[in-house]
């Protein structure tokens, strides 16, 4: 959720280049006011704050919520009055209208993306664009240059619109911001914030008559900064869908658990930053003991002043809220990863040959996608083990088992299922457990609605390079990241019905299952950020044109003699660009790919960060 700080300071960097120096083929000579230029911020998923826009009484709890009283993030009131909190959270999981007794709304202005739950210990832990603001400001940025527009992150694209004007309100965002400063402006978008962006450049050409869609891009987007950008999609949105996501928080993915329980990460970061600011550990215990369970995660650093654990705190009691929350977001299914060999028709061509009616996408695969395992993924992505019942199919419906004498029954060998990206995205794994799942029928009216019949864009497909005049895609690379997932039915009811049984991981260029060993697929030349896979996160490498120039440098300081530099290397289409170059395992690298040949006036450049996420 946070924003890297070396990511945050080459953007700081590129954005003052970009603004004093003209990008087209004139060799970066300045020839204009750069102080012209806007900064505008589309931060990621859950990195906005979310208000009451309600009164709500908390029973048993001396902490109500009234109007503009922070939800998302508060985490005193979550953690005092979590039900009450919750309610202000949830959204209904079919229309997404709000609980009847409280709703939220996105706040406005930087101050929406700086510090989710401001405060003296919460600010830093919460903490995700103030670092990039701060370098703005130490480098001379002007206030009115930076402007954020937040939203509400719960919500599928079409809602966004349908329910608070989001794209017109963006739109109008750039129209202002070139009144106001005489320039066009520079997008930086974070995670989820490049599908909401990308969502916008589909719904304008629906807005803008057609001769003059790329006129308003080029007068009003002048670069594009596309950070940790999802662009097939993201893997751990699949495990969320099955156990929920806590986001770090004290919120269980697996029980409805009473306030006194915390996350274990989330108190860990606790204690860290609270003996960084000069408190002791002892003093912090005398702050929270209160909450009970405190010796487990004692134990977990090593003091020895308390010795018994408290595992039971964490274990599965009751309903999962992490799972119920995330769920009932349409959002959810935003970051479902696809396949790269899949597309739909253009909603544009549709709409100006007078065939423009909702639902009727045509969803055509190219021949690589049958004749290729993984939809362009390194391995499958879904792995079900389903206990087989003899006498049934592999999935015995509920009603099937509840006539039968279970006591004189055989019980065969579990069958496995495995579901690619393309499997995921188009509902086939939904319909596949619905016997098991009984959200299934929720995904699957979601998927549908607010996807695959989005009357503007189908979000589960390919990107292009967006028609912008400069395009700059910057991610990290080199850290594990989870690829793959085997799940089986555990017994339990709902919420609790699904366990992990092995993860399949990404690193350095090989696939590693949860014991270590070494599994079968294909692995890019590298691994993901931690969260999102390299094979996504590298798409826009596509971008790039038939020849590109290659620089590799150190991240920290150096004289420049260990600067690597290729010219004009061949790049095929759809195929990955992997440098011939030398790299220290004790070096951390800024690797730089840029078009050799670019068209005048438009620029297309990637960036990888070793280590970075």
């Amino acid at each position: 959720m946070r924003v890297n700080l070396h990511i945050a300071t080459i953007l700081v960097v590129l954005l003052i280049h970009a603004a004093m120096y003209n990008t087209s083929v004139d060799g970066g000579k300045l020839i204009g006011d750069y102080s012209k230029l806007s900064g505008i911020i589309i931060p990621g998923f859950a990195s906005t704050q979310l208000r009451a826009w309600s009164f709500l009484d908390c029973p048993y709890s001396p902490l109500d919520f009234n109007p503009l009283d922070l939800v998302w993030l508060d985490t005193t009131k979550l953690l005092s009055a979590v039900n009450c909190w919750l309610k202000c959270m949830l959204l209904d999981p079919y229309n997404q209208t709000d609980h009847p007794e409280c709703k939220s709304r996105p706040d406005s202005g930087l101050s929406a993306i700086t510090e989710l739950d401001p405060g003296y210990i919460t600010g830093p832990l919460s903490s995700v664009w103030k670092d990039w603001v701060k370098w703005c400001i130490e480098f001379g940025i002007e206030a009115n240059s930076i402007i954020a527009v937040p939203y509400d992150w719960r919500l599928s694209p079409s809602m966004l619109e349908e329910r608070d004007l989001y794209f017109h309100r963006l739109k109008l965002t750039f129209e202002t911001a070139l009144k106001l400063r005489g320039g066009p402006s520079i997008v930086f978008a974070h995670s989820l914030g490049n599908n909401v962006f990308r969502y916008f450049l589909e719904w304008l050409k629906l807005e803008i008559a057609p001769k003059h869609y790329n006129q308003w891009l080029d007068e009003h987007i002048h670069a594009y900064f596309a950070v940790g950008a999802p662009l097939l999609g993201a893997i751990e949105t699949v495990k969320a869908t099955f156990f929920g996501n806590t986001f770090g928080l004290p919120v269980s993915e697996s029980s409805h658990l009473p306030p006194q329980y915390f996350s274990p990460f989330f108190l860990l970061r606790l204690l860290k930053s609270v003996i960084q600011t000069g408190l002791t550990a002892v003093t912090f215990t005398s702050l929270i003991e209160a909450f009970g369970c405190l010796s487990y995660y004692l134990v977990l650093l090593d003091l020895d002043a308390y010795s018994n654990t408290c595992l039971s705190c964490i274990l599965a009691r009751y309903q999962g809220t992490a799972r119920l929350m995330f769920n009932s977001f349409a959002s959810s299914l935003w970051m479902m990863p696809f396949s790269k060999y899949c597309r739909t028709d253009n909603s544009y061509c549709r709409h100006f040959a007078g065939g423009f009616r909702k639902g009727h996408h045509t969803y055509q695969c190219e021949e690589q996608e049958f004749r290729l395992n993984y939809s362009g993924w390194p391995t499958n992505i879904v792995n079900i083990e389903i206990p087989s019942v003899r006498g049934f199919g592999a999935y015995p419906s509920v009603t099937e088992l509840a006539q039968t004498n279970l006591s004189s029954m055989e019980c065969g060998l579990p069958t496995q299922l495995s579901f690619s990206a393309r499997e995921i995205s188009d509902g086939t794994l939904f319909k596949a457990i619905e016997d098991y799942e009984s959200d299934s029928k929720r995904l699957l009216y979601q998927l549908k609605k607010s996807y695959h019949d989005d009357p503007v864009l189908n979000p589960l497909t390919p990107w292009d390079r967006p028609p912008i005049k400069n395009v700059f895609c910057i991610y990290g690379i080199d850290s594990r990241t989870e690829v793959g997932y085997y799940f089986a039915p555990s017994g339990k009811p709902y919420p609790d019905n699904w366990i992990t049984t092995d993860v399949i991981y990404e690193l350095e260029g090989s696939l590693y299952s949860r014991s270590g060993n070494l599994v079968e697929g294909n692995p890019g030349a590298a691994s993901g950020d931690d969260t999102v896979p390299y094979n996504s996160l590298s798409l826009c490498k596509n971008w790039l044109g038939p020849k590109v120039n290659i620089t590799r440098a150190p991240q920290s300081e150096h004289d420049g003699s260990d600067v690597q530099v290729d010219l004009n290397v061949e790049h095929q289409h759809e195929e990955d660009i992997v440098p011939n170059m030398t790299r220290s395992p004790r070096v951390k690298y800024i690797t730089y790919y840029e078009d050799s040949e670019s068209i005048p006036g438009r620029r297309t450049a990637v960036w990888e960060l070793d280590k970075g996420a």
